[in-house]
């Protein structure tokens, strides 16, 4: 007889244990097995949860969007005004409990699943929209719409860009270096566009 409440915490313990085994083996090479070891619960078990790797990877995925959100959201109720809101979505975006090594080989993994499965290319798509969308709001109050929707374009580019180039670097994640690059890049845009 299974226990009540129990399927939430061990889906939660699998996402974290999906997280934690991609970072150390790479998610072509680990197998659903070796992630619910990790978690602590029998591999027919996370097949029942998840049915398959590439859906354990998606759950996962919805999980970490919706702590990327709660990061934004975090910072956007603090941000005073439109510059301050952009400010607040590059932040959120390198927030230091979702910028560490596994979460983003995990983010890797998507990234590289979104190219041929469904459901991971869905949650890239809303992503990606979300985050152009959040900072083009903050943009156009400063500069053209149009100048905004380029902006929005460069500055999603070197936070996607930075998470990968993090991925595939052996130096620890450095929240503030990377939200330097991109408040450079955003900073060097409005004042261009302002002169």
């Amino acid at each position: 007889m299974p226990k009540l409440g129990m399927e939430p915490i061990r889906r939660r313990a699998l996402i974290s244990a999906a997280i934690e085994t991609i970072h150390d083996r790479g998610f072509c090479d680990v197998t659903v097995g070796q992630i619910a070891r990790r978690a602590g619960v029998s591999s027919a078990l996370a097949h029942h949860y998840f049915g398959s790797k590439e859906h354990l990877l998606v759950a996962t995925m919805r999980h970490l969007l919706n702590e990327l959100g709660a990061a934004i959201g975090e910072r956007l109720r603090d941000a005073k005004g439109p510059r301050e809101r952009v400010s607040a979505v590059i932040a959120g975006n390198f927030a230091p409990d979702q910028f560490q090594p596994a979460t983003i080989s995990a983010w890797l993994a998507f990234y590289v699943q979104a190219q041929t499965v469904a459901d991971a290319h869905r949650l890239h798509r809303i992503y990606a929209r979300r985050l152009k969308s959040n900072l083009v709001h903050g943009l156009a109050l400063l500069i053209p719409r149009d100048q905004a929707i380029d902006a929005a374009e460069g500055a999603a580019a070197l936070i996607d860009g930075l998470w990968i180039r993090y991925a595939l670097s052996e130096n620890r994640p450095d929240p503030e270096a990377a939200i330097r690059v991109v408040e450079d890049f955003v900073e060097s845009r409005i004042r261009q566009v302002r002169q």
